[in-house]
């Protein structure tokens, strides 16, 4: 039976169940519309459209629930809205969310990550068991973002918002004018009547709040969008330019005291005991008190807080993973046993028929990498018996809720979420050690507002970081050209880790561990992709592209190896091999950018490519490299993806370029290892991303032939290091198999 035929019919009973009604859930909850937030907090004469757009005298207001960690998601969401609710930019307020998380905010775009079929096959199964899963977040009220799922989630569904609030809004105005509804027409924020006379929504909006929403709406041809695709300056440039926008970590209110913590530096590990006489008496200190796993100061600022929980001394337990970096290492090497084998994801053709004895063989590793954002892991958090307000930033606000409700030993609904901008993430708002951490403190000082803040070697000691990888490659070649390819990845479960301190089980096989791999888009005769999973070790989380920022260096490293064993064409090879019209047109799109046939390098210079589909993004990407006396430069980068639509093209420019850099500069530099139990990277000196001098110069080309809308966030990452060694053995001649590379190279 082949593959395709194998998934397919388990697709199929999966998909059927859930369309039946069959799944837990019930198809009465799937259709069930989550409570709209705001109606809790709606004012007289305030008109309440949906959960997204609110309407009074004074101004117009959008919600934009998805977080925004520095990649510009509030005003990405507010153009949707405003696109179709005739907003000029910039002519409303926006806002995170109503003060606590919602249902009606889930994010059912997440399900295209969560199944076992490749983002090509549209067929009745797949499709079936994406809106299974997509059912399965709706009716958990999973508000999340993550996954480069902002954009695919908002695309339909904030246009549809704005929508109905226009024709509810011409509705009202039909109802006060006596003008028929299809007479109506809506321009710069105002109803405009046949005659030219305007009727500003504020003015509506008393009128409006009585009005029953209209939900039949019909969304605006591509051909009318004054926004969607047009350069758009971002809302918050200005005020992160001048200073005056707050990040979690600028929050004052009266009466605030501020935390610092000191916790078992062996993630998970015990406090035995602490001894706090350097900390008593120091200037500011206001309490010392015991958190999980450690002790916190509380004081009248975080630099003496930061002073006096560094003079505690304390005893900790033991890790509750293998000590040394070593053991991490081999226990990933001893995982590739039948027992540990997690799922057989791709097995085309007769791969060990093809392999015979004279296959090439090589062996990739990926190591643990922090998440480590600018901005250092920052809670407010005010308890009183009954409520408890949380002020920080979140990617999963509601899990956030249900975490502070336990301490707090509330019902969910009195705990409110405020969700702050993030000067970056990557991942690790995922996490919520810093809030829970803070909801203690708070707890036990009940009606204070405390502000706990990470120095930045506790956050690298309690980071959570990308997941311990490597990968075993056989392949074969004959004739110039590739012929078979087997990959298998041994790697921890990341899902499963992170799910897992969210109170989630993570059932099954890990799709993340072969993601980049398993769903490369080519027509090897024979391929067979496998992955093992590995016991848990030190714990892990998702790190921008997750698993395809391992999994992706491997697949594309390696078949890069077999290209040229074959004496092919790197470019050319992968062409030849690309059976999806998508994927073909961006390898296309990237090899004339780069102008991979004309351009001659000259001495000491090398371009590799890699391309890789995370997300359902293809891309690809061309490195050029430089030997210089001071070690090897990256001069030029060429990047060409299909997100199926280009909301803001300044903004997506700039998103790729940042995934890059991002790419690239960690797979030069950055590592965590283990020794007796503890990181040994502290701070950004021991762990370096790309300096400035290092950046080389980026162009970026945005294709539209997917029919799906796609986020750009992460897939720009994994195809960075796999074409920076391809491009480094180019120049070189040095094939590099394991992150960093400056373990192998410099670089200038």
């Amino acid at each position: 039976m082949s593959r395709n035929a194998t998934i397919a019919r388990r697709g199929f009973l999966v998909g059927s169940v859930g369309l039946a009604g069959g799944v837990a859930f019930g198809t009465w909850l799937v259709r069930k519309t989550p409570a709209n937030p705001l109606d809790a907090t709606s004012k007289p004469g305030q008109a309440v459209f949906n959960p997204w757009v609110t309407i009074d005298a004074k101004g117009i207001t959008l919600i934009a629930p998805h977080t925004d960690v520095g990649q510009g998601v509030r005003s990405v969401q507010a153009a949707l809205i405003a696109e179709e609710l005739d907003l000029d930019w910039g002519q409303f307020d926006f806002v995170a969310d109503p003060g606590a998380p919602g249902a009606a905010y889930y994010n059912s775009a997440l399900a295209e990550e969560q199944v076992p079929f490749l983002s090509t096959d549209e067929s009745l199964p797949a499709e079936a068991m994406r809106a299974t899963m997509g059912a399965l977040f709706k009716v958990m009220g999973l508000q999340m973002t993550g996954g480069s799922s902002t954009v695919a989630d908002s695309f339909v569904k904030l246009r549809q918002a704005g929508a109905v609030a226009r024709e509810t809004l011409k509705q009202a105005a039909s109802r006060q004018s006596g003008v028929p509804v299809d007479q109506l027409k809506t321009d710069k924020g105002a109803v405009v009547l046949p005659d030219g006379k305007r009727l500003p929504y504020t003015a509506l909006a008393a009128l409006a709040a009585s009005e029953k929403p209209v939900q039949q709406v019909t969304l605006r041809e591509p051909s009318q969008w004054r926004l969607i695709g047009k350069p758009m300056p971002r809302l918050d440039v200005a005020p992160k330019s001048t200073g005056a926008l707050r990040y979690g970590i600028d929050l004052r209110m009266d009466g605030m005291l501020h935390a610092a913590v000191k916790v078992n530096p062996r993630q998970g590990g015990a406090l035995i005991r602490f001894d706090a006489k350097g900390a008593e008496g120091l200037r500011g200190v206001k309490k010392i008190l015991p958190v999980s796993g450690g002790v916190a100061v509380v004081a009248d600022n975080t630099w003496r807080a930061f002073q006096a929980v560094n003079a505690i001394t304390c005893e900790w337990g033991p890790a509750p993973y293998p000590a040394e970096q070593a053991e991490h290492w081999k226990a990933v090497a001893d995982s590739f046993t039948a027992e540990r084998l997690d799922k057989v994801w791709r097995n085309d053709g007769d791969v060990e028929s093809a392999l015979g004895n004279d296959a090439i063989s090589a062996e990739y590793r990926a190591p643990y990498v922090a998440h480590a954002p600018m901005e250092p892991l920052t809670a407010v958090v005010r308890y009183t018996p009954e409520q408890v307000d949380v002020w920080s930033g979140s990617q999963v606000p509601r899990f956030v809720q249900e975490k502070v409700a336990k301490i707090a030993g509330l019902d969910t609904k009195r705990v409110h979420v405020h969700n702050q901008y993030c000067g970056g993430s990557f991942g690790h708002r995922l996490e919520s050690e810093q809030i829970t951490l803070a909801a203690e403190i708070a707890r036990q000082m009940p009606g204070i507002p405390i502000q706990l803040t990470f120095s930045r070697e506790e956050d690298f000691a309690h980071d959570f970081p990308r997941q311990i990888t490597m990968a075993r490659g056989r392949g074969t070649v004959a004739n110039g050209q590739v012929q078979a390819m087997a990959l298998d990845i041994a790697s921890v479960s990341s899902s499963a880790s992170q799910m897992g301190r969210l109170g989630q089980p993570m059932p099954g096989p890990d799709g993340q561990i072969p993601a980049g791999a398993w769903n490369l888009p080519y027509a090897l005769a024979h391929y067979r992709m496998r992955a093992y999973r590995v016991p848990e070790l030190a714990p892990t989380s998702s790190w921008r592209s997750v698993g395809a920022s391992s999994a992706g260096f491997f697949a594309d490293g390696f078949l890069d190896e077999l290209i040229h064993a074959a004496g092919a064409d790197p470019l050319h090879e992968r062409l030849r091999l690309a059976n999806d019209p998508v994927a073909r047109k961006v390898l296309e799109a990237v090899a004339e950018m780069c102008d991979w046939k004309g351009a001659q390098l000259g001495e000491g210079r090398g371009r590799g490519v890699a391309f890789i589909e995370s997300f359902g993004v293809p891309c690809a990407e061309v490195v050029e490299v430089a030997q210089t006396p001071q070690g090897l430069r990256v001069d030029k980068v060429w990047v060409a993806l299909d997100v199926g639509k280009v909301v803001d093209p300044v903004n997506f420019d700039n998103q790729v370029k940042g995934g890059v850099v991002w790419g690239l500069g960690h797979a030069m530099n950055a590592e965590i290892t283990y020794a007796d139990g503890k990181a040994q990277q502290s701070n950004f000196h021991e762990h370096m991303g790309m300096r400035f001098d290092q950046c080389p110069e980026i162009f970026v080309r945005g294709l539209e032939n997917g029919h799906k809308i796609r986020g750009a966030g992460e897939p720009p990452v994994p195809p960075a290091p796999a074409a920076l060694a391809n491009a480094i053995f180019a120049a070189t001649g040095v094939r590099l198999r394991e992150m960093p590379f400056a373990r192998q190279v410099a670089f200038a």
